[in-house]
């Protein structure tokens, strides 16, 4: 069986910078949030939704069935099941594609794919050696034996071990290895800061337009996403010191995605099962696709939906010419030029398997709303902040409208989908 799926709509909470506003909130409670939003929108209190999947990236380990908690503490059923998945920052967007799959199959008519992150509330570990003592601390079954394996803990061991976002096979962090792309596909200082002046410009227009009216539930005094700052220009950016790539780098503070709070869910649902319960329908959902590079062996660390793209739009007969709208989710305004840069690129293409260049893009389809760069990236719910967005914006402009959705991750990865209006 093959049923049509639609995204009905989404609720996420304002996003907010590391420590800000949401820094009391832990993961449990901003999903949470995003899912009684989402309920609360689409008079879904005390029924029994198909299935919740979503996740986050950065969990303690109480949180290890994250979502269905979150599933229990919130309005819906609680014979509601849920899942927890995982794939970085394309986790809110993969859960899509879970749910999606589902769905098409006839498995479920409903679901809700949900991801959130709290960065003020990431975890920290203990050092291997602290942790191996008190596993043998706790095996040990007398008082003498327990003291005896407590008495090996030495000063050195008691440091704490703060959460990195680093790749295990290069220790590398995102933004350096962001760096080494920026500097192998030249682009500019320049490129970098109109793309982020963009972002905060576009969606500071779309607040005032009242678009996230109905997408957006506030969450503990705030209303709005509060790293944007609508006065952002390039040449305020073009003052700011580079964090990466060292001091000659190009890459600031304000050209990359500060560490954020918040979440996102979806509603989706079988067109069929949807037009019975009354609820609206934005768009549907056509397809996706991943990939990954090899970025151990030097690859761009970011580009994997570079491939992911090619081969979603051949497998669809679809060029980049028939998406009427672009969401390239910008980890760094560089990640967003650079796939640009390589999208037009024939040998990059060629190399990741294309059988000709993705091609080039009107700048005036591509984030309208802005994205991660002012929105706030919480790793987990940007896809599941992106999905309903983009799909609002094509239910505007008519049946028929497309939309891509670029997402890069973590482990050299990308996960990309494609949205047309219904």
């Amino acid at each position: 069986m093959n049923h049509t799926v639609v995204v009905v709509g989404g609720n996420r909470t304002p996003f907010a910078k590391a420590g800000g506003a949401l820094r009391e909130a832990s993961n449990h409670d901003l999903m949470t949030a995003a899912i009684d939003g989402l309920v609360a929108r689409y008079g879904l209190a005390g029924t029994r939704v198909g299935e919740v999947a979503g996740g986050a990236v950065l969990k303690h380990p109480h949180d290890f069935n994250l979502t269905r908690e979150a599933v229990l503490s919130s309005a819906l059923a609680p014979d509601t099941p849920a899942c927890d998945l995982q794939q970085a920052c394309a986790t809110g967007l993969e859960a899509t594609v879970y749910l999606a799959n589902k769905i098409a199959l006839g498995q479920l008519t409903h679901g809700i794919a949900a991801g959130c992150d709290s960065t003020s509330d990431a975890p920290i570990t203990v050092s291997g050696d602290l942790q191996r003592t008190l596993h043998a601390a706790n095996r040990a079954r007398t008082a003498q034996a327990r003291i005896k394996a407590l008495a090996g803990i030495r000063p050195s061991h008691l440091a704490p071990l703060a959460p990195r976002v680093e790749e295990p096979r290069t220790g590398l962090s995102m933004g350096e290895h962001q760096a080494l792309t920026t500097v192998r596909w030249e682009v500019t200082r320049e490129e970098q800061d109109e793309i982020a002046a963009s972002s905060h410009r576009n969606l500071a227009k779309a607040w005032d337009d009242g678009f996230f009216d109905d997408l957006v539930t506030p969450f503990l005094g705030l209303s709005k996403d509060a790293i944007l700052r609508p006065e952002t220009t390039p040449e305020a950016l073009a003052k700011l010191r580079p964090v990466f790539g060292g001091a000659a780098g190009t890459m600031t503070a304000g050209n990359s995605t500060a560490l954020s709070d918040g979440a996102a869910a979806v509603l989706l649902a079988d067109a069929d099962w949807a037009a019975e319960q009354g609820l609206p329908i934005l768009a549907r959902v056509v397809d996706a696709e991943v990939a990954a590079v090899d970025h151990p062996g030097g690859a761009d660390l970011l580009l994997a939906p570079v491939a992911a793209t090619g081969r979603l739009l051949a497998r669809q007969g679809l060029s980049i010419e028939d998406m009427d709208l672009i969401e390239i989710h910008e980890a760094f305004a560089s990640t967003v030029a650079a796939t640009l840069k390589a999208w037009a690129d024939e040998e990059y293409c060629a190399s990741v398997g294309l059988e000709r260049p993705i091609g080039t893009i009107d700048r005036s389809r591509l984030n309208v709303t802005g994205s991660s760069l002012a929105v706030g990236h919480p790793f987990a719910a940007t896809g599941a902040r992106i999905v309903p967005t983009l799909a609002k914006l094509l239910h505007s402009r008519g049946p028929g409208s497309k939309g891509l959705i670029s997402m890069c991750a973590a482990g050299g990865q990308g996960l990309v989908a494609i949205l047309e209006a219904v």
